[in-house]
């Protein structure tokens, strides 16, 4: 009598465990998962490096090992992805998919395209919204930093994100770090709404470069100086009402008057 053959229900099996150790390493908050999560971010850091050093090694045969070797991290990183995605719909309605499809484009196509390796830094808003921060800071007694550190982040991540494209679009032909630096330099005195006015953009988007940073910069400025001076108040969903936020002596809610038992930070 013939047995069934058992391989394409091993071979279903071994898929399905690689899906849910995706998973588990992009949405976990264990020891296993996070200590992962800080590698990803440091390779993410070290992707930012390399765009940074840009001008410093485009010359040298090292450029372009490096680059493409990125490329395959990348396109790696999307296949994981979207296996670890509970469908390839939500996969591609997530913006990281697309902006790291633009760096792949971007990364192997490099006399082409400008390098916009610089989008890059949208993972560290990623990871300011993953476990990664929270679990991190609480471990480290810091959890009640955990908004100004989210805001810092977002303010970051917006100062480089608008250096980097200034720097791609404008200064990118500089020699070394001269033209980064003219980037910093103009991004930093637009959001500040300095405007010493020694280094401009020139053209109609230049101008409209402007105006955004100035906007959204001033916007995000703000919204880090009041994380600073706001009292800290713990995330706890209200059981009656679903308020969020409250003071962490709370024994009430203050929307509906609900008895509330909020946890300490270190349990």
């Amino acid at each position: 009598m013939d047995t069934p053959n058992p391989q394409p229900k091993s071979t279903f099996s071994s898929f399905r465990s690689l899906r849910l150790a995706l998973q588990r390493l992009e949405r976990g908050r264990d020891y296993w998962a996070l200590r992962w999560q800080a590698l990803l971010a440091f390779i993410d850091l070290s992707i930012l490096a390399f765009f940074l050093l840009g001008p410093y090694l485009r010359t040298g045969p090292s450029y372009l090992i490096i680059d493409y070797a990125i490329a395959v991290w990348i396109g790696a990183e999307l296949l994981a992805r979207a296996l670890a995605a509970p469908s390839f719909r939500t996969f591609f309605k997530r913006p990281m998919t697309w902006i790291d499809a633009v760096i792949l484009a971007t990364l192997l196509f490099p006399e082409i395209l400008f390098n916009f390796a610089f989008l890059r830094v949208m993972r560290l808003w990623a990871i300011g919204k993953s476990p990664l921060l929270r679990e991190g800071l609480r471990w480290a007694g810091w959890g009640h930093l955990q908004d100004v550190v989210r805001a810092a982040l977002n303010f970051l991540v917006f100062l480089f994100m608008v250096t980097g494209f200034v720097y791609t679009t404008f200064f990118y032909r500089e020699e070394g770090g001269e033209g980064f630096v003219d980037a910093l330099y103009f991004t930093v005195a637009t959001i500040t709404t300095t405007g010493f006015g020694d280094i401009t953009l020139p053209g109609t988007a230049g101008k409209l470069t402007s105006v955004i940073t100035m906007i959204i910069g001033i916007s995000l400025f703000v919204r880090l100086a009041q994380a600073v001076v706001r009292p800290y108040k713990v995330q706890f969903p209200c059981p009656q009402c679903g308020l969020q936020r409250h003071d962490t002596d709370a024994v009430h809610c203050k929307a509906c008057g609900h008895l509330l038992n909020i946890p300490d930070e270190g349990d």
